[in-house]
């Protein structure tokens, strides 16, 4: 489960991809929101936000859209999710034992057959193993959302454990059977896996889609880092890419449709596209 609803991004941390990605000066962005050098400094720095920011032009500058980001700093959180709609779905956050920033598996199964996927691995196999043995189940594949280190640091361990299970990525660096591969889909008992490419924030980013879970349950999306709740993950130059994917992949996706990240909350198509300042 998640350690606490709070979101991955502060109003700072945004405001500071989107100024990177504009190229954009902080002296810029300052006179933009009607703050001083230092006021902005504070706000980039520790996510203070200050009694009167202008938002609108802010967002103007940085094609972020104001009122969204006005929400967000204002404390806005996705609606809590009911996960006992998805029972074979668990949410494992492990933690970076040098400087402590969480990361999200997701490990999923077939309620009859017993068999498992996991979606990406984070920091700490063990974990991972302990949910495998819980619950009794065969672990038949590992999908990688992006092979930035934080996502797939378990990945070895994990392999050594389970030297059968089948890898999924779309990093140009893994063998040509793992590589994904548009239209492609994996049976998990009932269930069906479908993938989306979704790079920008990194070159082989992908969302995984797990569908036709029983009693109607909505589908899951595993985005990686190409989305957060109330934010994305950086993406410097490759911003207007990184926003095109998400809007074809997963804004194209079903409202109800539950995102899971690679960090912080949960949260839903739906609520993303009310929400979410990066997207206009």
């Amino acid at each position: 489960m998640l350690d606490s609803v709070t979101l991955e991004d502060s109003i700072g941390d945004i405001l500071r991809k989107a100024r990177i990605s504009a190229a954009a000066t902080p002296e810029a962005v300052a006179a933009a929101a009607g703050l001083s050098a230092t006021d902005y400094a504070l706000l980039e720095e520790g996510g203070r936000v200050p009694k009167a920011l202008d938002y609108p032009a802010v967002g103007r500058l940085l094609t972020l859209d104001g009122k969204k980001l006005e929400r967000v700093a204002s404390g806005w959180l996705p609606a809590p999710v009911d996960l006992s709609l998805w029972r074979e779905l668990r949410v494992i956050t492990t933690e970076d034992p040098q400087d402590g920033m969480k990361v999200h598996a997701y490990l999923v199964w077939d309620e009859v057959t017993r068999e498992a996927a996991l979606f990406d691995t984070g920091f700490d196999a063990g974990v991972i193993q302990k949910v495998i043995d819980e619950n009794q189940l065969q672990l038949k594949h590992i999908f990688i959302t992006h092979s930035h280190g934080d996502h797939v640091a378990a990945l070895a361990p994990l392999r050594a454990l389970h030297p059968k299970v089948r890898l999924h990525s779309s990093s140009k660096a893994a063998p040509a059977e793992a590589r994904n591969r548009a239209n492609d889909f994996i049976n998990l008992g009932s269930l069906r896996i479908t993938n989306r490419d979704t790079p920008g924030h990194a070159e082989d980013g992908v969302t995984y889609v797990v569908g036709n879970w029983p009693e109607d349950a909505s589908h899951v999306a595993i985005v990686g880092d190409a989305i957060f709740a109330g934010s994305m993950g950086g993406a410097r130059d490759q911003l207007e890419l990184a926003r095109t994917k998400v809007r074809e992949q997963i804004f194209s996706l079903p409202s109800e449709t539950l995102i899971c990240p690679g960090h912080g909350p949960l949260t839903t198509v739906g609520e993303e596209k009310v929400n979410n300042p990066w997207f206009l």
